[in-house]
């Protein structure tokens, strides 16, 4: 993997954020909107590349690990809607199980495992609690989160970390669970759900980023 050093000793890296299609009875999805919008941006120096992920338990594996071994990232943080929330909602751990769906591909996996022989999971590798404590400080409700599910979130979440487990890259991963933004919750039937606005999102997003940047500075760096 080759890294170009700045003048002031800092690495310049990569930083692949991704995020979702619209899936089910969605017509817009958030997740997918942060990424394509970073995608070109740069943090502290680091290019960020954006890419849009299918809802799809068959094809997301293909379509990540393409973007990865293309852009040879870093850091690699995956984003995706969880309705209902009402803050930035950093997740712990992505367990190795699919059990939720249908998908966009109609596929409704039950008690399936996403890696046959992976293990039961995965940890985040991004500084997680550090995130959330700068997104605090900065004003932007936020919080850990131990269950990123069993549907795609999780399952984009799992296969991020076990391929950079078992290529033994220099990277570090983690997923983040971003609420409505308010049209979307203006379009739903009678009471809304909880929203943030998208440029709060973007702007937690961009945090994340520069924290991770500076976690992997600090671990591969020494």
């Amino acid at each position: 993997m080759t890294l170009n050093i700045l003048l002031n000793g800092v690495v310049k890296m990569r930083v692949l954020v991704t995020g979702f299609e619209p899936y089910g009875k969605e017509n817009y999805n958030p997740s997918k909107e942060i990424a394509l919008k970073l995608d070109g941006k740069e943090i502290n120096g680091s290019k960020i590349f954006g890419a849009e992920m299918p809802v799809s338990y068959r094809r997301i594996r293909e379509a990540l690990i393409t973007k990865i071994e293309e852009i040879k990232p870093q850091i690699v943080i995956n984003l995706g809607l969880a309705p209902g929330v009402s803050y930035i909602r950093v997740e712990r751990v992505a367990i190795n199980i699919m059990d939720a769906g249908p998908d966009n591909d109609g596929y409704r996996p039950i008690d399936k495992p996403i890696e046959l022989n992976g293990p039961p999971a995965y940890f985040a590798t991004i500084p997680i609690k550090k995130i959330v404590k700068e997104l605090k400080e900065n004003g932007i409700p936020a919080a850990i989160s131990n269950s990123a599910g069993t549907f795609l979130c999780n399952c984009i979440m799992y296969h991020t970390l076990h391929y950079i487990s078992t290529k033994k890259l220099k990277a570090i991963s983690g997923f983040i669970h971003i609420p409505y933004i308010p049209r979307q919750a203006a379009e739903k039937e009678r009471y809304p759900p909880p929203s943030l606005p998208l440029t709060l999102i973007e702007r937690a997003v961009k945090i994340a980023i520069k924290t991770s940047l500076d976690s992997w500075n600090e671990k591969f760096m020494k």
